[in-house]
């Protein structure tokens, strides 16, 4: 039997990695958790199995979670298991990475600054820097966050790490594969866990994707339905151009107009519009193979956001709005730009999130976003529109903001 050890263990690994390996059987997982012990105190009262809801097909148990090592009770443990695993995962969200506007990692990042410091690890990357650098073993390290190259952005941060930390790994070990994830997944309800008499069941759509690129060190798992290509690039631009953009446009849009939920928001005529016209402005930048002329992939994301059965929060994927505007609205529009194409709904997104930061501070409400102070202090300045575009490496763009 082989063994994942996942950095990060939250509702979506719960509904996508875990299920995929469950129905591939033969490997377990040990999942980590990098602050709270207490997803692993409450999985631990009940053998670490949970219940996934299938929103439309029913519960799903899943027996496939060993174990959650908590990184600041025991970081030993951590490294061991990265020195053991035969794969290393990570669910961390666009800021578990700690990468700068460039996509280089942000060394003025508090958390990366003190690892550095006290040569201590509490991140995923000074995890994977200081673990495989007493590794001798080959090891496939497979990132399932919404990253534009996402293992490629991962490798260069944990070796820009090391680097600086004088740490020596022999690379030729390690795979970083690229890969895309795709499944809605809401946080949790009550009535979710008193329907399915579970604690911690986590709900999902039935719908599930997963899409990685075909360069592992080692052995892995017999995952069912997992599409493994040579290149991701094409399924990775299209799910984080078409259904993360499009998410985001409605997370700032329909909180403006007075939503709380998905289905809410893409019921509002005016919304679903402009969704539409963005989906049609990302499809021009697509590849050949994923620019689908028939729309039957814009078809079907509606159809997933309109399922009232999920409710899943705008709040929810409003969140991070520093890290998640430049490859769901700015790089977009820069490549429409380059080819003398209309923009219109992108920039209206990214507008919305200058919006969204700007109300949202005006009323006292501190953004989870990690970079919340520097969008305060932008929102406070005598032009917040520049220091915001500043932030996410955006100024090129602020013509169209003013227009």
């Amino acid at each position: 039997m082989g063994r994942i050890l996942h950095f990060g263990l939250g509702n979506f690994a719960c509904a996508h990695l875990l299920d995929y390996t469950a129905d591939a059987g033969q490997w377990d997982v040990v999942g980590v958790s990098l602050r709270s012990p207490e997803t692993r105190n409450k999985l631990a009262k009940q053998g670490f199995d949970y219940t996934l809801g299938v929103q439309g097909i029913g519960p799903k148990k899943i027996t496939v979670l060993r174990n959650i090592l908590v990184a600041p009770e025991d970081p030993q443990a951590v490294l061991d298991g990265v020195n053991s695993a035969d794969i290393i995962s990570a669910t961390v969200t666009e800021k578990g990475y700690h990468l700068d506007a460039n996509g280089q990692l942000d060394f003025s990042d508090p958390a990366i600054a003190q690892d550095l410091k006290t040569q201590t690890p509490s991140t995923l990357i000074s995890y994977l820097a200081f673990g495989l650098s007493m590794r001798a073993t080959p090891v496939t390290i497979l990132p399932c966050d919404n990253r534009i190259a996402n293992g490629q952005a991962l490798k260069r941060a944990v070796k820009q790490f090391a680097r600086a930390a004088h740490l020596t790994l022999d690379w030729s070990l390690f795979t970083f594969p690229n890969a895309m994830v795709d499944r809605i997944t809401p946080a949790t309800t009550d009535a979710l866990r008193n329907a399915l008499n579970d604690p911690m069941a986590v709900p999902t759509e039935p719908f599930r994707e997963w899409v990685i690129e075909d360069d592992f060190a080692g052995q892995r798992p017999d995952w069912p339905d997992v599409q493994f290509v040579r290149d991701v690039a094409p399924h990775e631009l299209r799910k984080l151009r078409m259904l993360n953009g499009a998410h985001s446009l409605l997370a700032y849009n329909g909180i403006a107009r007075g939503h709380e939920f998905v289905h809410q928001a893409i019921a509002d005529p005016v919304l679903h519009d402009r969704v539409l016209t963005l989906m049609n402005e990302a499809i021009k930048t697509l590849p050949i193979g994923a620019n689908d002329p028939s729309g039957a992939y814009a078809s079907a994301l509606v159809k997933r956001f309109e399922n009232p059965e999920l409710r899943h929060a705008l709040r929810q994927i409003a969140m991070d709005g520093s890290q998640k505007t430049p490859y769901r609205f700015i790089e977009t529009i820069r490549d429409l730009l380059a080819m003398g194409e209309p923009a219109d709904a992108l920039v209206h997104g990214l507008k919305s999130w200058i919006n969204f930061c700007i109300e949202e501070t005006r009323e006292g409400r501190i953004l989870d976003d990690p970079k919340a102070h520097q969008i305060a202090h932008a929102v406070q300045s005598n032009d917040p529109v520049f220091e915001l575009l500043k932030l996410v490496n955006a100024v090129d763009l602020l013509p169209l903001m003013q227009e």
